[in-house]
């Protein structure tokens, strides 16, 4: 009985590992799942509140722990900010010392920029790490492959990706940019505009989805990310391109395709 128990024990062990552990990073949480080479999920998602004030190296140890507790070989990562060849070009709402009601700290901000994060987590954890901006990975969770697919992810922020024919372009980090009344899309579409006037989030909404749909000429919109359940559909119907709502699992379906297309 010993030796049955060991061998189902070794060959759970072979599964776990075979998975691929995607962690979604955002400025309020940060999001666990265990997903199978499809993007399936294995295991429910699981949240831990974002450790502030959020340095390289404290996100690093936060992370590596629940690397290599999760037993799986490849992890897949978005990162909230912008994002290019493993290293940190802006941490975005990372910079804030007690997270997004808080302002900048230029030194925290400083930290940030230039960091190697996906081979500071390969090292730290000895798995093969790949880290992507966070829209870019709920964009390879949403994309259908065919024409111009904008992906917007709403949660603490706002993000922005884009796909021609399945194929991902890169794209300049929205969120920070002005929108109107010199508030940026992060103030006027995020979490916290969202909880302080709910009735005008999803008009508000709209304007934003319309003003990037025509910018980039978009056949389908993909909304994405923790807020997407509070989309009202309805709202989008007079619209001349596809809109199409995702629960918050796309980024954890996207960190599969990290593997799928490297």
């Amino acid at each position: 009985m010993g030796t049955n128990y060991d061998l189902r024990m070794a060959n759970q062990s072979l599964l776990v590992q075979e998975q691929i552990f995607a962690i979604d990073i955002g400025a309020t949480n940060i999001k666990f799942a265990h997903v199978n080479d499809l993007g399936e999920l294995v295991r429910g998602v699981r949240r831990r509140p974002t450790p502030y004030p959020c340095t390289p190296s404290r996100l690093v140890e936060f992370l590596e722990e629940r690397i290599v507790k999760s037993g799986c070989r490849r992890v897949g990562v978005g990162f909230p900010g912008e994002f290019r060849d493993g290293h940190v070009i802006r941490p975005g709402n990372l910079s804030r010392p007690g997270g997004v009601v808080t302002e900048k700290d230029p030194t925290l901000d400083e930290l940030w920029r230039g960091f190697a994060l996906q081979d500071a987590l390969r090292e730290a954890s000895g798995r093969d790490v790949h880290v992507v901006n966070d829209a870019t990975m709920a964009a390879l969770g949403c994309i259908e492959g065919s024409g111009t697919e904008l992906i917007l992810t709403l949660g603490t922020g706002l993000g922005l990706a884009l796909s021609i024919d399945g194929e991902l372009r890169r794209e300049r980090d929205v969120g920070a940019e002005i929108f109107r009344e010199g508030k940026t899309y992060d103030q006027t579409i995020g979490e916290r505009a969202r909880s302080l006037d709910d009735a005008r989030w999803n008009p508000t909404l709209v304007e934003v989805v319309d003003r990037f749909a025509k910018e980039f000429h978009a056949d389908t919109v993909h909304l994405a990310g923790g807020n997407a359940r509070r989309v009202v559909p309805t709202e989008f119907e007079h619209l001349a391109y596809r809109v199409v709502i995702h629960g918050n699992e796309a980024p954890m379906r996207g960190a599969a395709r990290l593997f799928a297309t490297t």
